[in-house]
């Protein structure tokens, strides 16, 4: 069978389209979380982001090497989410939410399909990308418990906690409001992540 003939080449689109629109939706909590002054915040959904990128396009790549045809459009059918808001910690629960989805029911069963019709090194790309999938699901869902439970700048012991802008670092239970060497807020302060 050729690619460009069976379901997993258009599970491929499918997949680019959910990458695309999942770094999009990152985009925008990135950019609400440097709005709100989460600075270290956003440049952790930045580097996810990116992943997502990356993850379409690795999609994009086998798409235009299916049969070494050119390809001028291919017509999916596929739901997206939509349900994110303006809040950032509901955001970060909706995130993994997507996330596991992806990872557990569309991703397996695409890969489930590339192995039934023979595309082994395409199978072997979903489950390599299940597996990041599921770290930012992790790392979401991490996130999301430290904002709901205040913990993000505030832990039971000392820790080191330090300044992305200047390198100050200082060992306390909370986080300094105001970097007392360059005066970056909070939101500057590196995150210790899996609480």
């Amino acid at each position: 069978m050729k690619l460009k003939e069976s379901k997993t080449f258009l599970n491929l689109a499918k997949s680019f389209a959910g990458e695309c629109q999942a770094m999009t939706r990152y985009r925008f909590l990135e950019y609400g979380l440097r709005k709100e002054g989460y600075k270290c915040l956003a440049e952790i959904v930045d580097n996810v982001a990116y992943n997502e990128f990356t993850h379409a396009r690795m999609f994009y790549t086998k798409i235009q090497s299916a049969d070494n045809a050119v390809t001028d459009n291919i017509d999916i059918c596929s739901g997206y989410p939509f349900k994110q808001k303006w809040d950032i910690t509901e955001n970060l629960r909706l995130a993994a939410e997507d996330e596991t989805n992806e990872t557990e029911r569309i991703y397996a069963e695409y890969e489930a399909t590339a192995r039934e019709e023979g595309f082994g090194d395409v199978a072997e790309l979903y489950k390599n990308i299940r597996q990041v999938e599921n770290c930012h699901r992790l790392l979401f869902e991490d996130l999301y418990n430290q904002m709901k439970r205040g913990t993000l700048y505030s832990k039971s012991v000392k820790q080191k906690w330090k300044c992305s802008a200047c390198g100050y670092e200082e060992e306390n239970k909370e986080a300094f409001a105001v970097c007392p060497l360059c005066g970056e807020k909070q939101g500057s302060v590196m995150l210790k992540l899996n609480d």
